[in-house]
């Protein structure tokens, strides 16, 4: 089971946010070790996107393993218009291709959600553009959106692919076993979450996701890709243990059901 984490798990949460770049962040990766975890999926947010060292020249990142770039700040109503991906995803795409990184998540979903038909007709003319502008780079799309809605855009081209948020799926009511069997060749990411049907993330096994399912589905269509988790925080400065605790769960389970 290949499990890393989504940046900043490992650290106290940055302002009392519960998903920000952290200030401390060569220590994740040092505690990544500690914690027998094989990759980082990286974060940008938008407070941190002016400063965010993935996007500095500054910085030499190939030797750490970060699986992915979440381009968090995209959450943003404006996501379908051409000016702002083009000023807020080409940086990260040039960015992307010099620390040789190979993958972009992004997150459709709250302010950045597709179920417009119009906005979602918009978004896929200007994201299939930059997709064969970057035809190296790998886009995964994370959406809380219908499977036919989400075939729309990944079907565009052969670098577009799917991250499977378990704890999305759920809250948004989709059937796991269909979603993966929908996207069995596309499904590049898997984001470890449990949530309740009404949306709240909880502590993994104590929510409505049915990891079983899950985990015996993605087993069938023989994924090997990462599973990154970005489960619930636990208790302040004890960012470590949680996840470690988290990680048992997830393994034991794997491990019974696959």
């Amino acid at each position: 089971m290949n499990l890393g984490v989504l940046q900043g798990r490992l650290q106290p949460p940055k302002d009392g946010h519960i998903q920000e770049f952290p200030t401390h962040w060569m220590v994740e990766f040092r505690d990544l070790l500690g914690c027998d975890l094989k990759c980082i999926e990286w974060i940008i947010t938008r407070s941190s996107f002016d400063t965010n060292p993935v996007l500095s020249e500054n910085y030499s990142l190939h030797s750490l393993p970060i699986s992915s770039v979440c381009v968090d700040h995209l959450v943003d109503s404006r996501i379908h218009e051409r000016k702002f991906l083009e000023e807020n995803l080409i940086p990260v795409c040039e960015a992307a291709i010099r620390q040789g990184i190979p993958c972009i998540t992004i997150p459709l979903l709250e302010e950045s959600s597709m179920e417009s038909d119009e906005r979602r007709s918009k978004f896929r003319s200007v994201i299939a553009e930059i997709g064969a502008r970057y035809p190296r780079l790998n886009f995964s799309f994370e959406a809380e959106l219908g499977i036919a809605e989400l075939h729309e855009i990944v079907s565009l081209r052969d670098n577009f692919y799917v991250t499977y948020d378990t704890g999305n799926i759920t809250s948004y009511g989709l059937d796991h076993d269909e979603y993966v069997k929908s996207f069995s060749t596309k499904i590049n990411n898997v984001h470890l979450k449990d949530r309740t049907f009404g949306a709240r993330t909880v502590t993994p096994l104590t929510g409505d996701t049915d990891f079983k399912t899950i985990f015996a589905a993605l087993s069938k269509i023989g994924y090997s890709g990462t599973f990154i988790m970005q489960t619930a925080r636990g208790e302040d400065g004890m960012e470590k243990e949680t996840i470690m605790k988290h990680k048992r769960t997830f393994e034991d389970l794997y491990a019974e059901v696959v």
